[in-house]
């Protein structure tokens, strides 16, 4: 007996050490674990600012390269400005010249013409025989003085010059013989001969029509060419003068001729509102032609406005011309129709089944997904809630499972809704200890109403106090009968802790699934829905999709809601770069223009354009629906509301790291309206809260809710500045306290009347320089300085104001209790009689 005592104390022994060495080797492989996990993030680290370094030397060279460009464009314009202009100074001294050629010309051809002379008139005599000549004999005669080296003598006379040609160096007429100049008329030059018109109209002509012009309405130049007289009548060809002036000749101004419209009896119109332009054009009739049979039917609208088909039609029948209303397929129903084209049952494939995990706040959702992808990802949550929707895969035995995980806060329903509306198999987690709470009924209700198959998850059940029979007792209550009842719902026992049940879990998923007989068709274009959106610093807009049919592809262009963009990258769940996403496949794509809406569905479009106008269309829908739902219901209301007060606002702009963070915060916020106080969300986005957003809560006093993310430098120093409050929480409990006490604190203050006591006028005093004063005696209660006082003649309260003063004799006191008289008078009151009663009387603010 004692050996074999012996040899269990040795095997415990050795047992023990045995869980030593193992404990140690543990610590070791942990230790060796999280090193080389540190070196991995090093080396992620040094990766992405090489790769940040690459990106930025990629854009500085791009820069420098734009700038090279530029400045060689510049260089080009300046270089073909200046030949332009050394061409136009050309083309400008060659048009002086040939002017100043012409003038030459002319004026040649008129000297000749002057040169013409007239008979010789007969010579006169030298002296006149009736003039007596005095002869002054008696005067000596001047003695000739020297000339000079000058030839002296007689002059020769002029008719001995030697004669010319042409009438030049003719004989000098004698003293008396001066001839008679005639001026005769200029005569018009005859007209030059046309040349051929071997007009190159792909040139610029030299003498353009302008130069012409100005040449023509030159008037000295037409006076020295013979065209018109000095006074500024016009020469005809013969010479003489007519009745027509220089002025008549000037261009006059064309008048543009007004618009023709071609006769029309039938126009097609394609869409159901017609701009009035578009009317005018389409039927050929003027827009004032339009306005005028508007007018006639008691429409009165402006050429920049629209009407409808009907108005349409019934203006232009007036007018005698027949309208057919052809509406063009919008870009909407073009997509439409090619994603119904693609729609064939012979090409559909089995595919895997997407599960949402759903179920009450702290249930244990994402600890029972972690477990499943090996991954600790719940214990990093703020307050141990799933704040944004994640999409992971899992393989089993070479079968794939695409996992939804949804927030279990009742802030979350819309992104519980958005999982239940995409998923095929839907897993409630039930905590074994709590058993079924309200979101775990909302979390049913999802699923029935999606029509998607339910398996319950028991989880906890390792814990001491685990009643998993009561589970199914209150499963029944919302008509879910479990399989080992009878009923169609399966039931899994798991512990998220442990692992126990998880690979029964599992197996159940894809029983399930392949009893559903799921099925798509991958050689389609890719249709899906937007599971999560955030905008990355570093990427841009990032988007979280579940391809649901079809094949996704890198490059392809695609529209979510009201944004396209173009698919430039891809990552799986777990950060790899892929090409393509087949159906039930949950991808992370680059390549949005903007943020997308979580939940809208995502369509892959042909080409870019066809993409841009689904948005476009989309965007110009969603205006229109917003401006008729913010329209007031009438003016009587909006004025009741201004002239009132009633109604007070409390604006918010919310900043949240991801699209279904902002949508949950928002519908969480705007449930604390209430009819005295409105919450209204002036804007809420994707992002960190920067410098437009402070801009927009200063122009609309706004509040600013961050959820997850920080407000950048300049952000912090302008509300810092603008004194706007900025207020930041990662969890959403906190937000919602701090806007309810917000809101507390904008209702009006409620008051009730508290009755001190009464008092009745036995005898009324004038005193000069106070008024008024009343001799009172207090019949109930007291009457305290200060208070709020009702003086009541007959019952009937003739005047509501403060106590001015309380006296007893002649000093002042705090107050005067019953069966005490004293003296009172009343702030701005003096009409006091015997026998009125003074009731005295406080306000107190209730605290709700």
């Amino acid at each position: 007996m004692a050996n074999v005592q012996q040899n269990s104390n040795d095997n415990l022994a050795g047992i023990k050490l045995g869980q030593q060495l193992l404990a140690s080797g543990m610590d070791g492989v942990k230790e060796r674990l999280k090193n080389a996990r540190a070196k991995i993030d090093d080396t992620k680290k040094t990766l992405l600012e090489a790769k940040n370094n690459l990106l930025e030397i990629r854009k500085r060279a791009e820069d420098e390269a734009a700038e090279k460009l530029r400045a060689e464009k510049e260089a080009e314009l300046l270089k073909a400005a200046e030949a332009e202009r050394k061409a136009k100074e050309a083309e400008e001294t060659a048009a002086k010249a040939k002017e100043a050629e012409e003038a030459e010309k002319a004026a040649s051809a008129v000297a000749q013409e002057e040169k013409t002379v007239a008979p010789t008139a007969p010579a006169a005599p030298k002296t006149n025989p009736n003039v007596q000549v005095r002869v002054f004999d008696d005067k000596p005669q001047r003695s000739q003085r020297p000339q000079g080296g000058a030839a002296q003598g007689s002059r020769p006379q002029t008719g001995a010059r030697p004669q010319g040609q042409n009438g030049f160096g003719q004989e000098r007429p004698n003293a008396g013989q001066r001839p008679q100049t005639t001026f005769a008329k200029p005569t018009v030059p005859p007209p030059q001969p046309s040349k051929p018109q071997n007009k190159d109209f792909g040139k610029k002509s030299k003498n353009s029509d302008n130069q012409q012009d100005k040449k023509a309405k030159d008037k000295r130049t037409l006076i020295r060419m013979g065209y018109i007289d000095d006074n500024g009548f016009v020469m005809d060809e013969d010479g003489e003068v007519s009745n027509r002036r220089y002025k008549s000749l000037k261009k006059k101004k064309e008048v543009q001729a007004p618009t023709q419209y071609a006769k029309i009896e039938k126009a097609v119109i394609t869409s159901k509102i017609v701009p009035i332009k578009v009317l005018s054009e389409k039927i050929g009739k003027t827009g004032t032609e339009i306005i005028k049979q508007l007018f006639n039917l008691g429409i009165v609208k402006t050429i920049n406005e629209s009407i409808d088909f009907e108005t349409a039609e019934l203006v232009a029948n007036e007018l005698g011309i027949e309208l057919e209303l052809k509406v063009d397929d919008t870009a909407e129903e073009s997509l439409s129709k090619v994603s119904a084209d693609d729609e064939n049952d012979e090409n559909l494939v089995p595919r895997p089944p997407v599960v949402t995990i759903m179920g009450h706040v702290d249930h244990g959702k994402t600890s029972l997904l972690d477990y499943i992808r090996k991954a600790n990802v719940a214990s990093g949550e703020a307050g141990g809630i799933t704040q944004h929707i994640g999409a992971y895969t899992v393989t089993l035995n070479g079968s794939p499972i695409t996992f939804l995980d949804t927030p279990g806060h009742e802030a979350f329903t819309t992104m519980r809704l958005r999982g239940a509306m995409v998923t095929d198999i839907a897993v409630i987690v039930v905590a074994a200890d709590d058993c079924i709470m309200p979101q775990t009924v909302e979390a049913i209700n999802h699923a029935k109403a999606a029509g998607v198959q339910i398996i319950v998850a028991v989880n906890k059940i390792d814990k001491p106090g685990a009643t998993p029979d009561r589970v199914l007792q209150q499963m029944t209550d919302y008509d879910l009968v479990p399989e080992v009842w009878g009923g169609t719902v399966p039931v899994c026992y798991v512990s998220a802790k442990t692992g126990q049940g998880v690979s029964e879990l599992l197996e159940t998923i894809l029983l399930v699934a392949e009893v559903s007989e799921l099925k798509a068709n991958p050689n389609r274009m890719a249709k899906g829905s937007i599971i999560e959106a955030k905008l990355d610093k570093g990427r841009g807009p990032v988007a979280t999709i579940l391809v649901q049919n079809g094949t996704l592809h890198v490059g392809d262009n695609v529209v979510a809601g009201t944004v396209c963009g173009k698919i430039r990258n891809m990552f799986d769940d777990k950060g790899r770069i892929v090409k393509s996403a087949g159906p039930s496949t949950a991808v992370s794509v680059l390549g949005f223009e903007e943020v997308p809406n979580a939940g809208d569905q995502l369509i892959a479009a042909e080409d870019a354009s066809l993409a841009r106008k689904v948005a476009e269309e989309r965007k110009l829908k969603q205006k229109e629906e917003s401006a008729a739902q913010n329209k007031p219901a009438s003016l009587d209301d909006i004025f009741s509301q201004l002239s009132t007060g009633e109604t007070k606002e409390l604006n918010l702009i919310i900043k949240a790291d991801v699209q279904g963070s902002v949508e949950a915060v928002k519908q969480s916020l705007l449930k604390l309206s209430s009819d005295e106080v409105k919450v209204k969300v002036v804007h809420g986005a994707v992002g960190a809260i920067n410098e437009s957003d402070i801009m927009l809560a200063k122009t609309s006093n706004a509040v600013v809710i961050g959820f997850n993310i920080r407000p950048d430098n300049n952000a912090k120093v302008i509300a810092e500045r603008e004194k706007i409050d900025v207020r930041t929480y990662s969890i959403i409990y906190e937000a919602i306290d701090d806007v309810e006490k917000a809101i507390k604190g904008m209702l009006d203050p409620k008051f009730k009347e508290n009755t001190l006591g009464r008092a009745e006028v036995r005898q009324v005093y004038k005193i000069t320089g106070v008024g008024t004063v009343a001799g009172c005696m207090v019949i109930d209660g007291k009457i305290v300085r200060n208070c709020k006082v009702r003086l009541l003649r007959a019952g009937v309260i003739i005047y509501d104001g403060q106590l001015s003063s309380l006296k007893r004799f002649k000093d002042d006191v705090k107050e005067v209790a019953r069966g005490y008289d004293c003296g009172m008078s009343i702030q701005n009151f003096s009409d006091i009689k015997e026998g009125d009663v003074i009731e005295a009387y406080v306000m107190e603010q209730i605290n709700e």
